[in-house]
Parts: structure tokens; C-alpha cells; sequence
């Protein structure tokens, strides 16, 4: 299908994909906001002028079944539509959450006609320590009242959204449904739920895991060397005939009823601990290939990462070089550092802190970050294309218990013939924070971005005797929407602790008493270094 230049949609330029707007690719400064924040036009109107002042270009808000559906067959769009002007005024894009059956891996946000039905809209039973089965705040996903009324409400959501949005697109990415997953057992034990396990395991999931078993997640190998009988050889039986007695066979049996599901309804318009503890049968990375492989009609998965690590996380979701979004994460400077990674390192759409709509861009950290990422959007994209063309980093604060030891490890990459190292930056006092990214422009030439780092080069040829700075200059953008730039300073001596380092001090760098200003703070924040390599020459 050709899509309309007007329309959001994801395209694919070499590893990397992006998230087109317009016609052009965009670069997702993203917030989401408090869980019900939107679903009042009134409550929003003093707020998106905050979330501008915060550099945000995306806001991330709700959309509820039960205030779009409040009673069966009438659907209520007017404090959606306000929502979506009000945001539209203000210049911000939209990405609508649809908590529909799932919300945090209960339903508290579906109609009072589907929570007050149980007959038509069976709960989830959960296994409880004693033994017996308790009823869940979560619709079972093995009854089919619940996806078909579902799948009716996300599909008149998304025909509502053509016509007030389509020409406009405020609206650029729609949720199908939130951090689903079954809390409080590893498994449904509902009377649906315990049939469909005691039944033979689908052929066309076993046939997955066998075919693509050389390109499965690492994660869900893992799970699966514990529990996995020789399918190549049985490719029938129950599921803990085939799998074994395990809670992550209960995981996997969820896992592929919720894609399913969650697949129905997309298609309607065309961690750690053990399984329980987590949302069993979520996108969780051990089950991620499961999700990509049965749920087609979405484009990614997304994770939220508070307390993961935030490397490992990206890294992980962009198995099978699918999109990585980050919907939720930490809204404080800890975060706001990681950022980075996300964009240089693993081609990121957009990332967003939670609860965005409680800060005021004053003392909010990612007024920062998100301004000077603004500011360089067209060039992190465009490096985004090119194959391991930038890398992002982050240096924390450093303990403060006496011995300092730096737990943020120097970034060592390979480019044009030199081996560079990003590192935290040299103050004579106690370094700093810092977090930024380095693109690789071609041959010698890098271009530094960030704050609290420095970058050191060393020519990879073997006959080399010496590698210098060629210039390093400071750079200023003068317009954002083509990310062109030009000299503001050009910097040596101070600024290269003579030639050592291309420096991009904090703004307040420690001197720990030394009594001469020699770290010059990064003013822009962005410098361009080339560097240089004499060859050894034999002397006559």
C-alpha cells in the first residue's frame, strides 16, 4: 500500500527506521504525562504550554474505553477532539495510549457494562498461595466477547482519527492497549484458560520456534533451554508435554494468547522475578519474538525502563531491527543522561519520561537535553541512517563515599582510521556528570554534542607516530530545520589541554582549588574535531 506523504508512517533506511512526519523524518522529544491526565481538555490547557517551554515536541496521553464507549454502541468523541485541538494549537504531536482491556495488566479502565458483566466478559482466575482461585481485575483473554467489543471501539477510534486528524496528523501513533500482561500468576486458570492449555500446542508456534530458533532472543532461548523438549522430533502435545512443568511455559502459553489477542484488535482497522510478578505473557524481551511473530499488525514493541539497565534495554529491543520507542522511563537527570544511548546508539524514534505534566520546565533536566537535541534533530537523524555512524553515552555523578571510583566506563569506537575514546571530561577538581553523543561525519572529522566529555583519537595505522588535532571548533546552529551549522570559536590550548583532548566541560566545572579558570565550560554545547596522524619517516 502507498502511503500519503501527509500520513505518520515508519520507513526503513538502511538499520535504521524512522518515524516520517510530513514527509520528513522526525525526531520524537517525547513526555508522557499522569495516567488520566487527558481525559480532560480543561485540565490540559494550562499544561501544553509547560510541555513546550519543556522542548517536548510529543506528548504521550490516554484515550479510555470506558469515557469513549460509556454505554454500548454510543461512542463519545467531544473532549477527545478538544484534546487533540488543544494540542494541535500549541504545535505538539500526539501519541494516544488506548487503554482498552489492558491498562498496567488489569482492566479498571474498560466500561461499567463490561466490568459489571461477568457472564458475557469473564474475569482471569489467579492461583493463590493456599490454592485457590481468586478472581482477577483483568478480562480473560480466552473469551471472545471481550476482544470483538474491544477490537469495535479501537477500530471507530481510529475512523474518528482519519477524519478529524487526517489531514493535520497531531495524532502520529496509537497504542494497542498498555503493558499487557497478567499480574498475580504466571498463568489464566479462568475454565477457557485451563481448556485451551490442556489442548496441543499450536502448530504454527511450534513450527516458529523450530524454523526461526537460530534467530530467536537470547532471552527467550534462555527460557526455553530450561523447559524445551526436542521439537524436531515432537512437534505435537500439550504444552507441558512439549515445554514441561514451568512457570515460563505458562509465560510462553500467555505470551502467544495475548498477541493474538492484541493482534485482533490492531488488525480491527486494517523484566525480572518469575512470570506473575512481572505481566506474565507481556512484550517482555524472553517473549518478544512470540509478540513480532503473532501480533503482525503492530509495528513494535516498546519498553518502559526504570529500573532495567537503560543499554541493555534499548539493545534488547531492537531484536529483529524492529523500531525502538521508549513510552515511559525516568524523568529525573538519571534519565534524562540516558537519553543519549537511546538516539546515538540504537537509532531511537523518541523516548519519553512519565508523569511529564507534574514538572515545571525550570528545574525539569530534560528542558536541557531535549533543547539541544532539538536544536541537532536533522543531524542525529540523518547519522541515524548510516550504519554505526554515532554513538551515545552518559557519565554519572560520581559516588561521593570517599574513594570516587567511576563507574561510568570510557566509549572506545573505531572510525576513519582512529580509535576514539570518549571519556569522562578532566576537571582539576571533581569531575562532573556529563552525557552526549559523537558522530562519526567521515574520515577524520567528528562532530561532539553533549557536555561533560572529552574525546581523545589514536590513528589505528600501524606506522603512525603521532596523532594530533587538526582544528576543533565550536559550532552554532543556525537553522534547525536543516541542521546547519557554523563556527562560533574556534578552540585550542585551554580548551585541548594543549593538544590531549577535545574538551566539553559542564557548566560549572570543578577547579578544586587550582587558581586558574583553565576548563573552559562547552558554551554551545556542539564542536566539530578533525584529527591528524603523521607517518613515521626514516631518517636519512
Amino acid at each position: 500500500m502507498t502511503l500519503s506523504p501527509s500520513i505518520p508512517h515508519l520507513r526503513q533506511t538502511g538499520s535504521a527506521t524512522q518515524l516520517i512526519v510530513h514527509g520528513k523524518p522526525f525526531l520524537a522529544l517525547a513526555g508522557e504525562l499522569q495516567n488520566s491526565s487527558m481525559t480532560s481538555a480543561e485540565f490540559m490547557e494550562p499544561v501544553w504550554q509547560k510541555l513546550v517551554d519543556t522542548n517536548i515536541n510529543t506528548v504521550l496521553g490516554c484515550v479510555t474505553w470506558e469515557d469513549l464507549e460509556p454505554v454500548e454502541d454510543q461512542f463519545h468523541f467531544a473532549e477527545l477532539d478538544k484534546v487533540i485541538l488543544g494540542a494541535r494549537k500549541h504545535g505538539l504531536h500526539l501519541v494516544l495510549l488506548w487503554f482498552g482491556s489492558f491498562k498496567n495488566g488489569i482492566s479498571t479502565y474498560v466500561p461499567s457494562w463490561v466490568k459489571t458483566d461477568t457472564r458475557r466478559f469473564p474475569r482471569a482466575k489467579l492461583r493463590q498461595a493456599d490454592g485457590e482461585l481468586k478472581t482477577g481485575d483483568v478480562l480473560s483473554i480466552f473469551y471472545e466477547e471481550g476482544v470483538k467489543a474491544d477490537a469495535k471501539a479501537f477500530a471507530r477510534l481510529l475512523s474518528h482519527l482519519k477524519e478529524v486528524d487526517g489531514a493535520h496528523s497531531t495524532v502520529l501513533m496509537v497504542q494497542v492497549e498498555n503493558e499487557t500482561g497478567l499480574l498475580g500468576d504466571s498463568r489464566d486458570r479462568s475454565a477457557a484458560a485451563e481448556k485451551r492449555f490442556s489442548e496441543s500446542v499450536p502448530t504454527d508456534l511450534l513450527q516458529f520456534l523450530v524454523q526461526d530458533w537460530d534467530h530467536l532472543h537470547p532471552d527467550l532461548k534462555a527460557n526455553l533451554k530450561l523447559t524445551y523438549l526436542n521439537t524436531q522430533t515432537n512437534l505435537s502435545g500439550r504444552w507441558t508435554q512439549v515445554f514441561g512443568e514451568d512457570p515460563h511455559t505458562d509465560e510462553l502459553f500467555m505470551a502467544y494468547h495475548y498477541a493474538k489477542y492484541i493482534n485482533h484488535v490492531a488488525a480491527a482497522v486494517g523484566g525480572g522475578g518469575n512470570p506473575g510478578d512481572y505481566p506474565s505473557g507481556g512484550g517482555t524481551s524472553n517473549v518478544l519474538d512470540i509478540w513480532q511473530q503473532f501480533a503482525p499488525s503492530l509495528d513494535f514493541i516498546a519498553p518502559d525502563v526504570y529500573l532495567n539497565d537503560y543499554s541493555s534495554s534499548c539493545r534488547k529491543y531492537r531484536h529483529r531491527n524492529q523500531s525502538l520507542f521508549i513510552p515511559e522511563q525516568r524523568r529525573d537527570e538519571y534519565g534524562a543522561r540516558r537519553i543519549w544511548v537511546a538516539y546515538g546508539s540504537y537509532q531511537a524514534i523518541g523516548v519519553s519520561p512519565f508523569g511529564i505534566d507534574t514538572q515545571v520546565p525550570a528545574t525539569n533536566p530534560f528542558t536541557k537535553h531535549y533543547g539541544l537535541l532539538q536544536s541537532v534533530a536533522p543531524l542525529v537523524l540523518e547519522a541515524q541512517t548510516r550504519p554505526d555512524a554515532s554513538v551515545g553515552f552518559h557519565f554519572d555523578e560520581l559516588s561521593g563515599d570517599g574513594d570516587n571510583v567511576d563507574t561510568s566506563k570510557p566509549v572506545v569506537k573505531s572510525w576513519g582510521g582512529y580509535e576514539i575514546t570518549i571519556e569522562r571530561c578532566f576537571v582539576f577538581g571533581k569531575p562532573g556528570p556529563g552525557a552526549g553523543m559523537v558522530i562519526h561525519l567521515g574520515g577524520p572529522r567528528f562532530l561532539l554534542i553533549g557536555w561533560g566529555f572529552q574525546v581523545r583519537a589514536k590513528a589505528l595505522s600501524p606506522t603512525s607516530s603521532f596523532t594530533g588535532f587538526l582544528s576543533f571548533r565550536e559550532k552554532k546552529v543556525v537553522n534547525k530545520e536543516t541542521g546547519e551549522l557554523r563556527t562560533l570559536r574556534v578552540l585550542n590550548g585551554d580548551e585541548t589541554r594543549s593538544g590531549i583532548f577535545a574538551m566539553m566541560p559542564n557548566e560549572d566545572p570543578d577547579y578544586g582549588g587550582f587558581p586558574i579558570c583553565v576548563t573552559v565550560p562547552a558554551h554551545t554545547m556542539i564542536a566539530e574535531l578533525e584529527v591528524y596522524s603523521i607517518e613515521k619517516v626514516d631518517d636519512m
